[in-house]
């Protein structure tokens, strides 16, 4: 797979299913990190972090644990549905499970790796606390992904880039592009 700008969270998950992933200097993965929609007062959506919304939940429980009246941690948890941490717990395993199948069948098909701990690398949202967080081509290579590393400057990476921005100036808003071996088809 090659990543000329940035593939993260689901694309990260799609990255993991190559065999390698080509990268360069402009290049960034992301953190694993769910994410879901939360409406506010005035009906507008943000998109919040399930890791994050569970470590809130384990912090303050935690906290009620040793400080069974301590009030802050009691309100908190009262505004936490306990039907939507079981939810986003669920969906946390789904990501680490996927991120491992894809690991273990496609990037480590011929090798041996810690899934579960590359897998946990890219969900820790202490090491990376924002969803729009840069994993760049190194910090890929420290968790002991498969990257190849081009140069800017090469010959290769300048077709790859080439490829990419004419991709995108042929695809309107609302449009995908989808590809084949021999055609590309933008489509509504």
């Amino acid at each position: 797979m090659v990543v000329p700008d940035f593939a993260k969270s689901a694309g990260t998950l799609i990255a993991l299913a190559a065999d390698k992933v080509v990268m360069s200097d402009t290049s960034e993965l992301g953190p694993i990190d769910p994410q879901f929609p939360k409406r506010d007062g005035d009906g507008s959506a943000r998109w919040l972090s399930v890791l994050n919304y569970l470590e809130a939940y384990n912090t303050q429980s935690a906290k009620l644990r040793q400080l069974p009246n301590y009030v802050p941690a009691q309100i908190m948890l009262s505004k936490l549905d306990p039907a939507t941490v079981v939810q986003f717990e669920a969906i946390c395993r789904r990501a680490r499970t996927l991120a491992e199948e894809h690991l273990r069948r496609w990037m480590f098909q011929n090798k041996t790796a810690n899934y579960t701990k590359i897998a946990g690398d890219l969900m820790d949202n202490g090491r990376w606390p924002s969803h729009g967080q840069m994993i760049s081509w190194q910090d890929a290579k420290q968790m002991e992904l498969e990257v190849e590393y081009l140069s800017p400057e090469s010959e290769e990476w300048r077709a790859y880039w080439s490829l990419c921005c004419l991709q995108r100036l042929a695809v309107k808003d609302h449009q995908k592009l989808f590809e084949a071996d021999y055609a590309s088809l933008v489509m509504e």
